[in-house]
């Protein structure tokens, strides 16, 4: 599946009323780590049809940040039924982000 870009606009539907788990990338265009996780999380959304992958800009949308409390980036969040179940700040491989997911 394609990656989401996540906004305060379509947060509710893409991700709250997501019928499968959501993971959001929370990023910047000037973060050098959010751009080390960036294709990686690309390659599973490709990868993974079971999954929803939305990309939250920060700067863009800080009102999302400040909701799930994101202070420094990159963070991933793992929502299942519009609830968090996982959360991980900083760049890290592909298996600890599939990790989140499991």
């Amino acid at each position: 599946m394609a990656v989401i870009t996540v906004t305060k606009e379509n947060f509710q539907k893409e991700v709250l009323e997501s019928e499968k788990p959501v993971l959001l990338d929370f990023w910047a265009s000037w973060c050098g780590p959010c751009r080390m996780v960036s294709p990686i999380v690309d390659e599973i959304a490709e990868e993974r049809s079971d999954i929803a992958v939305g990309k939250v800009n920060v700067d863009e949308q800080p009102e999302l940040a400040g909701k799930f409390g994101v202070a420094s980036i990159p963070t991933l969040v793992v929502l299942r039924g519009g609830r968090i179940v996982r959360q991980s700040v900083g760049a890290m491989p592909k298996s600890r982000i599939l990790a989140l997911l499991d």
